[in-house]
């Protein structure tokens, strides 16, 4: 069973929102294996990842039940693909929500804590979960198709509540009072936000009324600011999974809230520019020019190739705060080699890819990143895509995405 029990943040809105996270004593804020100098206070090197494990379900509960038991093929191989990388902070993308942890806890029981096909198991005593935008209804028509309780009008797209959620695991210790989350804020209220237009009207930024406006959320999940206690240090990883800038029309509803989305984080870590961002509990702006973060996640969008909209992921990139290690893999070379279609007609280096989508369209892509800031020292980064003639290919199928990892020197 579970040894660390989750508890709710003594947070204003706690009871209402659900944020929950769970813990058990860590010595000195040293995680169970890597990291750490071996003398308290001094630098740490700490690997922090994403990973896009595809752990989303069709129907609430589907994934609890998939996870109850030791013998999911899919949740093993997402298991082993963790256990081979060994992150010491990791985000999880579409892992549905499931209120109370449980899915969480199933997840590190049964398979985490498993040797998964000769790996050592891996124990991540602190986490952190909370809801999601997606399947939350606006009681809206936002695709404009007649009808106001598809999963494309809800707060974010998703079958049911929680869909396609978040998921926080961490050797060190989470500082649950610190956390926010924006899972509220509203598009609207982002200063000259990239609202998408009316294509058969002359306006712009007219596709939504402002009735819709007054409810629609930015976040398509939600954004996290989860500060992650290194030692006498804080770092705050800065979680999120954009909506992909697909599956819309001319109007580029998707693409233009992808944008804004990628956008929020790149205020949030600019002095001078977050001034405008409020969290769940109330508390305005972003961080100080002192804080340390990394900034992980499922961001949809790919610099060079791909829909996404004014190259929106250069908004971090080209940031001055953070530095891109441009993690990469061989096996993202050779996929891109073997699968061809659009991957022939991509700008941006094959190396760099971290989704294995369709070679139609759009082609594999770089998607997902691990972002640190300046006051972070690099001491590696690698995308986990194995080339096919090794062993490990067999975990290539684990999901569409690949996990991305970065050290780092925490000073």
């Amino acid at each position: 069973m579970r040894r660390s029990r989750w508890m709710s943040l003594s947070l204003g809105l706690t009871m209402s929102v659900g944020l929950i996270v769970a813990s058990v004593p860590a010595s000195a804020g040293q995680p169970a294996e890597q990291g750490g100098t071996g003398e308290r206070g001094g630098p740490q090197e700490v690997r922090f990842a994403t990973f896009n494990a595809s752990l989303n379900r069709s129907a609430e509960g589907e994934l609890e039940r998939d996870l109850a038991t030791p013998d999911n093929e899919q949740a093993q191989k997402v298991a082993e693909v963790i256990q081979r990388n060994r992150p010491d902070v990791l985000l999880i993308n579409e892992f549905d929500y499931v209120e109370g942890g449980v899915a969480a806890d199933l997840f590190r029981d049964n398979y985490l804590e498993v040797g998964q096909h000769g790996a050592e198991p891996i124990d991540y005593p602190h986490a952190f979960t909370a809801p999601s935008n997606t399947g939350v209804p606006t009681g809206f028509d936002l695709n404009r198709d007649g009808s106001t309780d598809g999963p494309d009008d809800a707060q974010g797209f998703g079958e049911f509540e929680g869909q396609y959620g978040m998921l926080v695991l961490s050797k060190y210790p989470i500082d649950a009072e610190g956390i926010r989350t924006f899972q509220n804020f509203l598009w609207k209220d982002m200063p000259n936000a990239t609202l998408p237009s009316d294509p058969d009207t002359p306006e712009d930024g007219d596709w939504y009324s402002d009735e819709i406006l007054d409810v629609l959320r930015l976040s398509s999940k939600s954004h996290w600011d989860v500060p992650v206690k290194v030692g006498q240090r804080t770092v705050h990883l800065l979680a999120a999974h954009p909506t992909p800038p697909s599956f819309d029309g001319p109007e580029q509803r998707n693409g233009t809230r992808n944008h804004d989305e990628i956008r929020f984080w790149a205020d949030y870590i600019t002095p001078g520019k977050g001034g405008y961002i409020y969290d769940d509990e109330g508390g305005r702006g972003g961080l100080s020019p002192q804080d340390r973060f990394v900034i992980a996640g499922d961001y949809n969008a790919d610099p060079h190739d791909g829909d996404s909209v004014d190259a929106a992921a250069n908004q971090l990139l080209d940031s001055p705060r953070l530095r891109d290690t441009k993690p990469g893999s061989l096996g993202a070379v050779a996929a891109a080699k073997e699968q061809g279609g659009a991957n022939d007609d991509h700008v941006g280096p094959h190396w760099l890819d971290t989704g294995d989508f369709n070679p139609e369209s759009p082609g594999n892509l770089r998607v997902d990143y691990v972002l640190p800031s300046r006051q972070l020292i690099p001491r590696g980064s690698e995308v986990f895509w194995p080339v096919p003639d090794d062993e490990l290919a067999r975990l290539n199928d684990a999901s569409d995405h690949h996990l991305v990892r970065v050290d780092v020197l925490v000073p």
